[in-house]
């Protein structure tokens, strides 16, 4: 597994919880949830690959097709 993935997930971890905490301080709490849902749905992007790299080695190795 990529190292750097885990370091842009974490990356991506603290700049959402550093807007929200700023944006909920301003009294902004609603844009404040759809940034952390906007931060989560990146995230999710950057772990699709590594599922569907997975599943494709799971399926080579048990001749699944």
């Amino acid at each position: 597994m990529n190292i750097d993935l885990l370091f842009q997930i974490a990356g991506v971890g603290i700049l959402i919880f550093a807007v929200n905490q700023v944006l909920q301080r301003a009294g902004r709490e609603d844009i404040a949830v759809l940034a952390s849902v906007a931060g989560l749905v990146v995230v999710l992007f950057l772990v699709v690959d590594l599922v569907a790299q997975l599943l494709n080695n799971v399926k080579s190795i048990f001749g699944l097709y």
